[in-house]
């Protein structure tokens, strides 16, 4: 994805005996850790995280957060994410995270209030046409109306990788959570469909799946079809930069 390379990818050095120095960096992908029947899933490019975690059965969604990441050595190795938005903000007022971790093989490792161990999920043989970060740009068709940017505090990001999606809305201003949704994902041939893992605005949403149509103008996703009530929609997203 291509983002504002305003802070350091992710990358874990360390020295091999004593002359070589050995960078093992993170590899962008989708990472799963399932602990008594909770998900914490994952979403991690370039120099962007997202986190979410979910009760699968019965479906019940518990928290997200996600914003820009490096990784600093100063005080050990650290995942350190500069937060855009935190479902839990009103709680806990984190704005953002400094998380020890580290790399086992393929898994990443951190340890974040217990160590976890996240497994990537393996990654499609085939590149979605819509893998990448998408902004919210206007309601659709494109009739010259003003568009919502990156310098608007009021933002929905969908981030879709590796056949995994999320939308978030949010406010980088006051820090407002107004709500995210995810799961699985397939876009090709002009159809695009969302089967719903984790819906925070209504639990009972879990299980349905959603298909749209999709056209890719100018290096905008033109998204028509109905939304989660049945309602038409026609969105455009741009994506980030």
């Amino acid at each position: 994805m291509q983002y504002k390379r305003y802070l350091a990818h992710i990358v874990i050095c360390f020295i091999l005996g004593s002359t070589a120095l050995v960078c093992a960096q993170i590899e962008p992908g989708v990472y799963i850790s399932d602990s008594n029947n909770i998900r914490h899933e994952l979403k991690i490019d370039d120099d962007y995280m997202v986190y979410s975690e979910y009760q699968q059965s019965p479906p019940k969604f518990i928290r997200t957060l996600g914003g820009f990441s490096r990784e600093e050595e100063a005080a050990g190795k650290r995942l350190v994410v500069l937060l855009e938005f935190n479902s839990d903000y009103e709680k806990d007022t984190l704005r953002m995270l400094s998380i020890p971790m580290e790399i086992d093989g393929k898994n990443l490792i951190l340890d974040w209030k217990s160590k976890m161990t996240f497994t990537p999920l393996p990654i499609p043989k085939k590149l979605q046409d819509l893998h990448g970060a998408w902004l919210f740009a206007t309601r659709g068709p494109d009739e010259g109306q003003e568009r919502r940017g990156e310098e608007n505090p009021r933002k929905t990001l969908k981030f879709l990788q590796d056949g995994r999606f999320q939308w978030i809305a949010y406010n980088t201003d006051t820090f407002e959570f107004f709500g995210t949704g995810g799961g699985s994902f397939s876009s090709e041939d002009g159809k695009y469909v969302e089967n719903i893992e984790f819906f925070s605005r209504d639990d009972s949403r879990v299980g349905a799946t959603l298909e749209f149509d999709y056209e890719l103008k100018d290096g905008d996703w033109h998204h028509t079809g109905k939304n989660s009530k049945g309602e038409p929609l026609y969105e455009i997203w741009a994506l980030r930069k």
